[in-house]
C-alpha cells in the first residue's frame, strides 16, 4: 500500500496544508483565517486546537483514509537554536512551541498540530524540518556591538536550505560544494551566506535585523530607537509590534501586499515608488555585504520567496548585485512539498532523525 504523507505550514493568517502519496502530491488546502476569529486568541499558542480541527474537518471532507498517513510534518519553529535536519516532535519540543520560548510566531504551531494529529493515525510519527531557529553561524557573526545583546540567527531555513539544494542539482554539484548568498524575500526577509553547506551568517528576519519587510522594520537606527523606546509614547508590547507586525511597508504605505506596492509605483505614485526602491536597495545592499563573508568567492546568488515574483524587484536588486554572482531566481516557496520530501525520506530511512533536547 502507498504511503501518504500530511505536511503542515501555518501561517499568520492562514493554514496551508498537503497530502502526497509517496511524492506525488493529490491535495492541497490554503485555509485563511478571518483577522477578527484570530483576534479572540490571546496567544498564538491558543490557536492550536482552532487550526487542528479545521485541518482534521478538511481531511474528512475529502474522505482521506486517516490510517493510510504515515508521517505528519509540520513547519518548524522558534524553538533553542538546533542543526540543519529533519527532528521526530517529542515532549520537550511540544512544551518550548506551546511556550514560546524563543518568541511567538504562527509557525510554532507546526509542530503542535503534527503530533497532535499523529496521535489520531496510530502508526505515523510527526516531524518538523529545518525551523526557523536553525543556527549555523560563526562565532564572529554572533558579536553585535555590545556584549548585552547577541546576533542571533532566526531565518526562512525551510526554503533557504531547499532552493540552495535546487540549485546545486541543477549545475550537477552538491550543496556542500557550494557558496551561495541566499535571499528569501516573503512576509519576513532573510539573506544568508551558505558556505559549503552551513548557513554561516544570516539576519535576524524575526524582530530586528536586515532589510525592511512588509510588516517588519529590519534594522533600525539605534540611537533613535531607544529615544522611540522611551519617548513615554508606546508600551513595550506596542514597541514589539513595530519592529514585527506593523513595522516595514504596511507602517509606510498601509498595505503589506508587495504586489500593490508594485501597482501603485507603476501608476506614478511616489511614495510607492521610493518604498519598492528601498526594499530591492536593502536587500541588495545586504546582499553585497554577505559577499565579504564569504571574501568574494561567491558560486550564485539566489532570489526566492513571494517578493521575487515582482520583476522590478528582482530586475533592481540584480543590477546591485551581478557583478559578484551568477543571478538565479526562484521565486515563491514550495515550503509543502519540502516538508513532504523530507517525510518521505524519513519512511524510507534516507535520512538522520535527529532529537531535540
Amino acid at each position: 500500500m502507498e504511503r501518504l504523507i500530511l505536511s503542515i505550514n501555518p501561517g499568520s493568517t492562514s493554514t496551508k496544508f498537503a497530502i502526497y502519496r509517496e511524492d506525488t502530491l493529490l491535495f492541497e488546502e490554503n485555509i485563511a483565517h478571518p483577522l477578527k476569529v484570530l483576534a479572540g486568541f490571546d496567544r498564538i499558542g491558543d490557536q492550536f486546537e482552532y487550526r487542528k480541527n479545521l485541518i482534521i474537518q478538511k481531511l474528512r471532507d475529502l474522505k482521506i483514509e486517516f490510517n493510510d498517513i504515515k508521517a505528519v510534518v509540520g513547519r518548524g519553529g522558534l524553538l533553542r537554536p538546533i542543526e540543519s535536519g529533519i527532528y521526530e516532535v517529542n515532549e520537550s519540543m511540544r512544551h518550548d512551541l506551546m511556550a514560546g520560548i524563543s518568541g511567538e510566531h504562527a509557525s510554532n504551531l507546526g509542530g503542535l498540530i503534527a503530533y497532535s494529529i499523529s496521535e489520531l493515525l496510530g502508526e505515523a510519527k510527526a516531524y518538523i524540518v529545518d525551523p526557523v531557529v536553525v543556527d549555523e553561524m560563526e562565532e564572529v557573526a554572533r558579536v553585535s556591538g555590545h556584549p548585552e545583546i547577541e546576533r542571533r540567527s532566526i531565518f526562512h531555513a525551510l526554503n533557504q536550505k531547499a532552493v540552495a539544494r535546487l540549485y546545486a542539482g541543477s549545475v550537477g554539484r552538491k550543496y556542500e560544494e557550494l557558496n551561495l548568498i541566499i535571499a528569501h524575500m516573503g512576509g519576513g526577509v532573510s539573506i544568508g551566506a551558505h558556505r559549503l553547506g552551513r548557513v554561516v551568517d544570516v539576519n535576524n528576519a524575526y524582530n530586528g535585523d536586515g532589510p525592511i519587510a512588509p510588516e517588519r522594520s529590519g534594522g533600525l537606527p539605534s540611537g533613535q530607537l531607544a529615544e522611540l523606546c522611551f519617548s513615554g509614547k508606546y508600551s513595550i508590547d506596542q514597541m514589539m509590534k513595530k519592529l514585527t507586525g506593523e513595522g516595514g511597508i504596511v507602517a509606510y504605505l498601509g498595505t503589506n501586499d508587495f504586489r500593490e506596492v508594485c501597482k501603485r509605483a507603476l501608476e506614478g505614485a511616489e511614495d510607492a515608488r521610493l518604498i519598492q526602491k528601498a526594499v530591492a536597495y536593502q536587500c541588495g545592499k545586504e546582499i553585497g555585504a554577505l559577499a565579504a563573508v564569504l571574501h568574494g568567492e561567491v558560486d550564485a546568488i539566489i532570489l526566492t520567496g513571494g517578493l521575487a515574483y515582482q520583476k522590478e524587484h528582482t530586475d533592481y536588486i540584480e543590477e546591485m548585485v551581478n557583478h559578484i554572482a551568477r543571478v538565479v531566481i526562484y521565486p515563491g516557496e514550495d515550503e509543502l512539498k519540502t516538508l513532504s520530501f523530507n517525510g518521505l525520506m524519513a519512511l524510507n530511512g534516507e535520512i538522520e532523525i535527529k532529537t531535540y533536547n
